[in-house]
């Protein structure tokens, strides 16, 4: 496993211990702008269409101290993490587990809180089962890039817009996007939200800060 900061196996044992018993269906903690919109929970999936949007799950167990694992994918970009909340030297990569993806998920749902994976384009019943009932008897939360069948909630990003270039000048500076959140067949909810603002920072875009430019520059729109 390629590792950002390799637990010791004395803290991973400790993890272990921490996490029998650990009952599922509690509040995890949730990043503050998504407040109103989702609340993670102990023992559930959550499906995501873009990796920003699985940082931004991730980062609110990582902040609270909880050690997360990405299976399956190098997208992760590890400065846009860092900013948004995680906690890098609690993150474990690894980035092709090949054809152990279970093995290898179920592994770290033994010891991690969080572990983000690449789904594959079809996964089997009986493995989602599998991988269901580990979280629930760890504790655990799964948050599948991709589609991942029986998810508690599935997000997407749509009418993104890029902040920062003007006319044939300038850069990047900030991402607006809207946040949808289905559960089930419930209507879906959404959201407006910087991912993230000229600081860096994941936040609701009605919220105001001095990092944001008052005259409003040209934008980009993209779909997704």
């Amino acid at each position: 496993m390629n590792a950002v900061a390799a637990p010791t196996l004395s803290e991973l044992r400790a993890r272990v211990d921490q996490m029998q018993g650990r009952p599922a269906a509690q509040p995890v903690a949730t990043h503050p702008a998504l407040a109103g919109l989702l609340q993670l929970q102990a023992g559930g999936t959550y499906s995501v269409d873009s990796m920003s949007l699985a940082v931004t799950l991730m980062a609110g167990p990582s902040a609270d101290g909880a050690w997360c694992g990405v299976v399956g994918t190098a997208e992760l970009g590890l400065e846009a993490a860092a900013a948004a909340g995680v906690e890098l030297r609690r993150t474990i990569l690894v980035p092709d587990p090949g054809e152990a993806w279970l093995e290898v998920t179920a592994a770290l749902i033994d010891v991690l809180g969080v572990v983000v994976l690449r789904a594959p384009a079809h996964v089997a019943p009986k493995d989602v089962s599998r991988v269901s009932a580990r979280l629930r008897q760890r504790g655990g939360i799964l948050i599948a890039h991709g589609d991942w069948p029986r998810s508690e909630a599935r997000l997407s990003m749509s009418e993104v817009e890029w902040v920062g270039v003007g006319q044939g000048h300038g850069h990047l500076q900030a991402r607006r996007a809207t946040v949808e959140v289905r559960r089930g067949t419930a209507p879906a909810r959404r959201r407006r939200l910087w991912m993230p603002d000229a600081a860096q920072v994941i936040r609701r875009a009605e919220d105001v800060v001095t990092a944001v430019p008052s005259e409003a520059p040209a934008r980009l729109r993209s779909v997704s």
